[in-house]
């Protein structure tokens, strides 16, 4: 599995060299697949979370008990806060992916047609499929890190709530001004160092092993570029993505959701380091791999739905296949 192809079939004469189409379309996918499994990504979060000492006290001090899994904490959050609150967060999780995956997936097929260039044979190697999926993932991230950072703290206000402190936000619209008059611009951007680094380790893990996959399949084996081949390559994406960008994602986590003083200096971490040392001290190696299991088990459905509704909205609009 040496290189990968370019985009299958044609350009079509309607739009295919498009951006904003391309963005578009992009983000429709992405809304849709991230509805479907923002559940997961809740549970995931709050198993995360677990096991701070800030978040370790019920009212009158007394220790929270922690969930002990994925079904678990679900069943918790549904008894505990209601059904609804599996989607607490979405809208802010919505806004994140149109820009994320937009910027990622535009960036992508940029550097691999127009800047990394395929070899002369018409194929991508691997050594530029990963250049280019770090890359354009890190690039996404970047700007979609203050939705992300909103997605964050609101996922964890009902566990908040449960432990008799007082909310920190009441929506999407009062996070963004409440992070604004803490801690400024930069304030939207705490925490974007790990976020970028998950990224490009998830963007590698996705992008690269679905493109390197998919490519693989219609080279080799008698598949041609259909939903079976685009699902076999999604499933792999999926496992690789979540095993590349877990620990990442906790640290990521746990720097977004720290209390800050007035200045937007955390209270809990002083840096990304501070928090991976602190986190293996105190919790232990495996602890980086909290949520490992809701973590692939959403993203496995959301590689599939994404990338088969991407591929048949790319071609039903005469957009070549990715």
């Amino acid at each position: 599995m040496s290189s990968v192809g370019g985009g299958g079939g044609q350009r079509s004469a309607r739009g295919g060299q498009s951006l904003a189409a391309k963005f578009v379309l992009t983000a429709c996918a992405a809304s849709v697949a991230e509805t479907v499994t923002y559940p997961l990504d809740l549970t995931k979060t709050r198993l995360q979370i677990q096991g701070e000492a800030v978040c370790r006290h019920h009212r009158g001090g007394k220790t929270a008990k922690p969930y002990r899994g994925m079904i678990q904490t679900a069943a918790g959050i549904v008894k505990e806060e209601g059904l609804f609150k599996l989607w607490q967060g979405v809208t802010p999780a919505i806004y994140r992916h149109i820009v994320y995956s937009g910027v990622r997936m535009v960036a992508y097929e940029q550097l691999r047609d127009s800047v990394l260039r395929k070899d002369e044979d018409g194929y991508f190697p691997l050594w530029k499929a990963v250049i280019g999926g770090m890359l354009s993932g890190a690039i996404g991230q970047f700007f979609a890190s203050p939705t992300d950072l909103v997605k964050i703290q609101m996922q964890m206000e009902g566990k908040r709530r449960l432990e008799g402190k007082a909310p920190r936000v009441h929506g999407v619209y009062h996070a963004f001004v409440k992070i604004l008059s803490e801690g400024g611009i930069r304030g939207l951007w705490a925490g974007w160092i790990p976020n970028v680094q998950r990224a490009a380790l998830v963007s590698l893990g996705d992008l690269t092993t679905y493109d390197t996959v998919k490519h693989f399949l219609l080279r080799n084996t008698a598949l041609k570029d259909s939903s079976l081949c685009h699902g076999l390559s999604s499933i792999c994406s999926g496992l690789v993505a979540a095993t590349m960008g877990t620990p990442a994602d906790v640290i990521k986590s746990r720097i977004m959701n720290q209390t800050r003083d007035k200045r937007g200096r955390g209270l809990l971490y002083t840096s990304t380091i501070d928090c991976l040392m602190q986190t293996i001290k105190r919790e232990g190696l495996l602890s980086l791999y909290k949520g490992f299991l809701p973590t692939w088990t959403r993203m496995a459905p959301w590689s599939l739905t994404f990338w088969i509704m991407f591929e048949q909205i790319r071609r039903i609009t005469g957009l070549n296949s990715f």
